[in-house]
């Protein structure tokens, strides 16, 4: 009985035993962990700025124009590598690569405006006749074309470099082909000329220089025209008065032959002076 083993020992003297035992396991293994030296500044706190942060520890940063090639250890630092051609990096970083440049493209609006470099990026500016929908500082990295004002329209406003063109109708008697800054009036053709088209809200009246040839045919027929009507009046004018003394003349002949006994005989009467004339 007085030799009984540990394992005969009753559960309610071991388990305290066991706790202490592992109490000290666990303060020993933390001690340890303290002790060790961190590799290259690795630090449980948080990072300076200059640093950045890998698997739980803290590293310097690459300089603009590189990127990480290596992380730091507890014996090296920081491995830095030059990015590549159209590749850059502008701030102080811990990337393992490059951000790539980017490419102003003259199918949406842009041009190069300063062109990449290692610690810098493209910077893009608009092409003329288009306004940015994406503005950067010094630059646009978005772009739409103005709206461009159809025929019968007129520029009511012109696009800038931030906002689109506004576009208004024309009114009655008035045209534009969409270029204009306000709708102009039809033209009046002039004397000697002759309308060949009449104008609409797009396009203006089209005259046409009447010929030679042409006006003179008409100068003459109206010449001819009123000759001839000049013509017929006098004629008719001298007509009419020729017949009426000749009706008096003969009226009175015939009253006085009603009256003379002679012209019952079948004589001949003589006729006065003034008769005859």
């Amino acid at each position: 009985m007085a030799s009984q083993t540990i394992l005969e020992l009753p559960l309610a003297l071991i388990l305290p035993t066991l706790l202490i035992l592992l109490k000290m396991f666990l303060a020993m293994l933390i001690m340890l962990v303290l002790s060790l030296p961190a590799p290259c500044g690795i630090c449980l706190s948080q990072c300076s700025p200059a640093e950045y942060e890998v698997m739980g520890g803290c590293c310097p940063m690459c300089s603009p124009g590189y990127h990480v090639h290596r992380h730091c250890t507890e014996f090296t630092s920081t491995t830095c590598a030059p990015c590549p051609a159209s590749t850059y990096t502008d701030t102080y970083n811990g990337l393992e690569s490059c951000r790539r440049c980017t490419v102003c493209d003259p199918n949406v609006g842009l041009r190069i405006k300063r062109n990449c470099s290692s610690s810098s990026d493209t910077l893009c500016e608009l092409l003329e006749g288009h306004y940015c929908t994406d503005p950067i500082k010094d630059g646009c990295r978005g772009a739409v074309e103005h709206t461009k004002c159809l025929p019968g329209q007129y520029i009511k406003q012109k696009g800038t470099s931030s906002s689109d063109t506004v576009c208004s109708d024309c009114d009655s008697k008035t045209y534009s082909d969409g270029s204009f800054a306000s709708c102009r009036p039809h033209t009046q053709c002039k004397l000697g000329y002759d309308v060949t088209k009449e104008g609409t809200s797009s396009s203006d009246t089209e005259c046409q220089m009447i010929s030679v040839a042409v006006a003179t045919a008409v100068v003459i027929a109206v010449v001819i025209a009123v000759c001839v009507l000049a013509i017929l009046v006098v004629t008719a004018v001298a007509v009419t008065v020729k017949r009426i003394p000749l009706a008096e003349t003969y009226g009175t002949i015939m009253k006085r032959n009603e009256k003379d006994p002679k012209c019952e005989q079948g004589e001949e009467i003589p006729l006065d002076q003034d008769e005859k004339t």
